[in-house]
């Protein structure tokens, strides 16, 4: 993005953005991604902790423990960077290791009671940043929001259930 893209609107209040970009559906996208973004990593910072310690905490608490492996392949995040976030969730007693006793190679992680409740609180982060995130859009829009952009995202990856 450039900095005339990021600009805010000149005196007088009219946009600078030539309609017909304001209208394509990508730089929307890709314009409200930097600034999701930016207010989510900043909102997390304040109560230290980062998006990828929510999503393994959200997985091991929705979906089980996990090997790294499984937890790279249900969070999206890369195998190689997991191990950091792991290492900071286990400095921070969030999760546990133990070894997995079908392959001794490898551990399982589970997420602890303290990880729990620290998932809560996040969970309580976030609430308030999507609700300023989503500030204009009254309650109705935002389920709207979401289920489209589920709906787009399941398309493009593959996803969707056949139904």
């Amino acid at each position: 993005m450039t900095g005339a893209e990021a600009a805010d609107p000149p005196e007088g209040g009219a946009p600078r953005t030539p309609d017909r970009l304001r209208r394509r559906a990508s730089r929307l996208l890709s314009q409200l991604t930097v600034r999701s973004d930016r207010l989510i990593n900043e909102g997390l910072a304040r109560v230290d902790a980062r998006k990828w310690h929510y999503a393994v905490l959200a997985s091991l608490q929705d979906l089980g423990p996990g090997s790294q492996a499984e937890l790279s392949g249900r969070t999206g995040i890369y195998r190689s960077d997991m191990v950091g976030v792991l290492n900071e969730l286990a400095e921070h007693d969030l999760v546990e290791r133990a070894p997995d006793p079908g392959d001794r190679r490898r551990n399982i992680i589970t997420i602890s009671a303290l990880g729990r409740r620290r998932l809560r609180r996040l969970d309580t982060v976030l609430d308030g940043l999507h609700d300023e995130l989503l500030a204009p859009l009254s309650p109705a829009e935002r389920d709207q929001l979401v289920q489209l952009l589920i709906r787009l995202l399941d398309h493009h990856t593959g996803t969707a259930d056949p139904a």
